[in-house]
């Protein structure tokens, strides 16, 4: 069957030590005789083949752990591992354009154990419809998870066969999908396993009054994760959020109407065990923040560009939720929030690790009692504030014992305050200031010479309009588009992450979210040395 390809490298002498010294020693290889050829020929046809001998499972394994160009090399050694490699292949990413349809048989023949499927399409081609769908539910029926992009042919119909076919399924995210609450509720009806739920731009969903509802269906037993992004008439999941029990995290970002009711009438009284929020661009008062104050066991919180919150709204969530690890606050410079908010906050949260504010202007007193009753504060970032200055860092720098990872842009910051951090902060390791035109060159070589164990970096660029939203990547990863792949058989060979993009996505998604200033703070720190050698 072709394993011998296998040994075929092997030299006849491979058993015997003293062989092997030899021709490591010498210099000129002379031309194989006929009778030293005929002797090794022998050799290579008695010798054992150990390859064939590991079971399938041992084979996948191997495979499993080699990337996508090593895979389809060893797809080609022979029958047997092109049949193991196909099987072992959980996940693949497909280019989903109409021509898509023919391929599907040969495409799941081969690879018949996916369970983690996503279906991409350009956004100025013809992607696959309902019979590609229905064709692939019936091939994939142990699909657990499934990524629609750009899907613009795929109707109701198409929804509901899939939902009969892969019941199975525990993620859906669908993005510029035109499709209405007929296909959704189709999934919600018949997946009773589903825990995760993605909807962006889902243009078959009407406005107004006559909206049809969506939800809850078997699927709120299980949903642990609800994320609705850019929707004309996002309310119309209101069913859905307030009978998912269960739910954990919540997202909506940019998504039209008045939010308060929803929130009152299902977070306040039914859905409390979330413990994770993002707000970005509501319609969200004070109100909303004091349902969200009924979730107990709230770690993370998000509010971005929401006008409407004020300090109120956050003294009363802070009073209640005691268990906040994470806060995100992008006041938008609307100067609603700010010390009183900040001080409810630090008296009534310990275990804050993280802050982030932008556009919000704290002083010494809020930043002081963040310190001395949030210990365990070890990610600050401060943006776009115009109160933030010498003293207010000092303060951070004698205080903030706990602190490893500082971020500074845009404030009124000079190299005074940057030079206090050089005996403050034990435990500080990176320290990223951008955009303060007080803070010069020499400023940070300084305090790189003085505390050489901390990393350094400094971007003193123009000005720019503060843009920090939460889900810029988010945005990126479903506005990006596949290049042209050379044919569906290719594409099916994507190596993807553990969440189902592909490698090059990744990488465009990677560039595109480290213009995020306070994402690319919070990564791991690889740049640190190299940043420390440049001096």
């Amino acid at each position: 069957m072709g394993q011998s390809a296998s040994t075929a490298g092997i030299p006849s002498g491979f058993n015997n030590p003293s062989h092997r010294s030899k021709n490591r020693s010498t210099a000129v290889i002379s031309p194989m005789k006929a009778e030293e050829r005929a002797e090794f020929q022998r050799s290579i046809a008695g010798s054992r083949d150990y390859i064939s001998d590991l079971p399938n499972e041992c084979l996948a394994c191997i495979f499993q752990s080699l990337g996508s160009v090593d895979r389809k090399r060893c797809s080609l050694v022979c029958r047997r591992w092109l049949r193991v490699e196909g099987q072992s292949r959980h996940r693949i990413s497909l280019n989903s354009q109409s021509d898509l349809l023919p391929l599907i048989p040969g495409l799941f023949f081969r690879f018949d154990s996916v369970t983690k499927l996503a279906l991409k399409c350009d956004r100025r081609s013809i992607s696959i419809d309902d019979d590609a769908l229905v064709l692939i539910s019936l091939r994939c029926r142990n699909l657990t998870r499934l990524k629609l992009r750009a899907c613009r042919e795929i109707t109701d119909a198409g929804m509901a066969a899939l939902a009969k076919n892969c019941k199975g399924l525990k993620k859906l995210s669908c993005g510029s999908c035109t499709f209405g609450a007929k296909g959704m509720n189709a999934v919600l009806d018949n997946c009773s396993d589903l825990e995760e739920l993605s909807v962006k731009r889902l243009r078959g969903i009407t406005n107004g009054p006559a909206a049809e509802p969506i939800g809850p269906g078997v699927a709120a037993s299980s949903l642990k994760s609800i994320c609705l992004k850019e929707l004309y008439n996002g309310q119309c999941f209101g069913p859905l959020i307030i009978g998912s029990k269960n739910l954990r995290t919540l997202k909506l970002f940019r998504c039209s109407g008045d939010w308060d009711a929803l929130l009152l009438e299902g977070i306040a009284d039914r859905v409390t065990g979330l413990v994770e929020i993002h707000l970005e661009r509501l319609q969200v008062s004070d109100l909303g923040l004091a349902a969200i104050s009924n979730c107990l066991d709230l770690e993370i919180l998000h509010l971005v560009k929401i006008p409407e919150c004020s300090n109120v709204g956050l003294v009363s969530l802070a009073d209640r939720c005691k268990l906040l690890r994470k806060l995100h606050i992008d006041g938008w410079k609307t100067n609603r929030i700010g010390d009183e908010g900040l001080i409810a906050i630090a008296k009534s949260c310990p275990n804050l690790q993280e802050l982030v504010l932008i556009g919000v202007n704290p002083t010494s007193l809020s930043l002081s009692l963040l310190a001395a009753n949030c210990r365990n504060l070890e990610r600050l970032a401060l943006c776009g504030s115009e109160t933030i200055g010498d003293s207010e860092i000092s303060c951070i720098a004698s205080k903030c014992m706990a602190l490893r990872k500082l971020c500074i842009k845009s404030c009124p910051v000079s190299d005074h305050g940057i030079e206090a951090l050089a005996g403050g902060c034990p435990n500080l390791v990176k320290v990223k200031v951008k955009k303060c035109r007080g803070v010069t060159c020499e400023g940070a070589d300084w305090l790189r010479a003085n505390r050489g164990s901390l990393s350094v970096n400094l971007d003193s660029g123009e000005i720019e309009h503060q843009d920090a939203s939460a889900s810029d990547g988010g945005a990126q990863e479903y506005g990006a588009e596949l290049p042209p792949l050379v044919n569906q058989i290719t594409a099916a060979d994507i190596p993807s992450s553990s969440n189902g993009r592909s490698t090059l996505f990744k990488a465009r998604l990677g560039l595109c979210a480290g213009r995020n200033f306070v994402a690319c703070t919070f990564r791991r720190c690889s740049n640190s040395k190299r940043s420390y050698n440049s001096n």
